[in-house]
């Protein structure tokens, strides 16, 4: 079984798309050439699976299992880490999952607030996220911040303090928010052993000047090699490059935002840039236009030179 003493986890992490049929249903078929892709293409080495890009809160907590199962098996000897986001609306179905995790090998699991019935205090989500991880006492376990979507702004900095004393598998904080103030207080009030991971692609080189030791973002699956570019330059201390790198990808970025970037924009641009066979996205997410995700690819091969 996996300890929380396992290596930090550092560098780009690939938020996964969930492969679905064109009839919806979700196809692990796809996830071993997904895996392949990742490693080969895009030099990626960790995966965040069921997260938001993967729609994990659209999915069946059997589904979740399968994919989650299948990531981990797919990923033996060509992946480092395999984190598994396990959050639900229901404790009891989050604790299903977690134990799941750390059946199937699962390196570490991540839980997002819940959104429908929120948390009303920073204790009362620690409790929440407590009794999730005691179903998977042994695996690492990062809180996964993203108020823009669960409405729950009980600032990050808040959560971290103090909460290894109540939840001693904690390791480390997704943190997919813009407020850098709330980010920076993580990194600087937190030991230095917890991975801080910044989750907003296209700020994520202040999120590094903050102490971000790596990212998750969905961008990944596709632009992992510029990123990777772009950590490469900042860890050199070449400042000026990075910021380059950073400022192509925010014109990039600027132009989705145009046509109206969104995860199924990300997710029909992953199928064309990589060739995968991922699907639309789930209802009630609508797919988006051909148009659209033709322009976007278009315009990230023509900033970027990724073809």
């Amino acid at each position: 079984m996996t300890s929380p003493v396992k290596q930090p986890l550092t560098g780009l992490i690939a938020a996964t798309f969930t492969p679905l049929t064109p009839h919806g249903e979700v196809d692990v078929s796809v996830i071993g050439p997904y895996v392949d892709y990742l490693v080969n293409k895009q030099g990626i080495k960790h995966v965040f699976v069921n997260g938001s890009t993967g729609e994990g809160m659209s999915l069946s907590v059997d589904e979740r299992k399968s994919l989650a199962a299948e990531w981990c098996r797919q990923s033996k000897n060509k992946l480092e880490q395999v984190i598994i986001h396990v959050g639900c609306l229901s404790v009891s179905d989050s604790k299903e999952l977690a134990r799941h995790a750390a059946e199937i090998g699962a390196d570490g699991i991540s839980i997002i607030a819940p959104s429908f019935f929120k948390p009303s205090s920073r204790d009362c989500l620690v409790q929440f996220l407590k009794e999730v991880t005691s179903a998977a006492p042994h695996l690492p376990f990062y809180y996964y911040h993203l108020p823009a979507l669960t409405g729950v702004h009980i600032p990050a900095a808040s959560v971290l303090d103090g909460i290894q004393k109540s939840i001693p598998s904690f390791q480390g904080l997704k943190f997919s928010d813009r407020d850098l103030l709330d980010f920076g207080l993580c990194v600087y009030k937190s030991p230095k052993s917890w991975p801080m991971l910044y989750g907003v692609d296209e700020q994520l080189l202040a999120g590094l000047a903050l102490g971000a030791h790596g990212a998750i973002g969905s961008t990944y699956n596709y632009l992992g090699t510029t990123f990777n570019e772009m950590l490469d330059a900042f860890t050199k201390g070449d400042l000026a490059g990075a910021q380059i790198t950073q400022f192509k990808v925010q014109e990039v970025f600027h132009f989705a935002m145009q046509h109206g970037f969104n995860l199924s924009l990300s997710k029909r641009v992953m199928c064309l840039l990589s060739g995968l066979p991922l699907g639309p996205p789930r209802l009630p997410l609508a797919p988006c236009s051909e148009e659209a995700a033709r322009l976007f690819q278009a315009k990230i091969q023509d900033t970027l030179g990724l073809h």
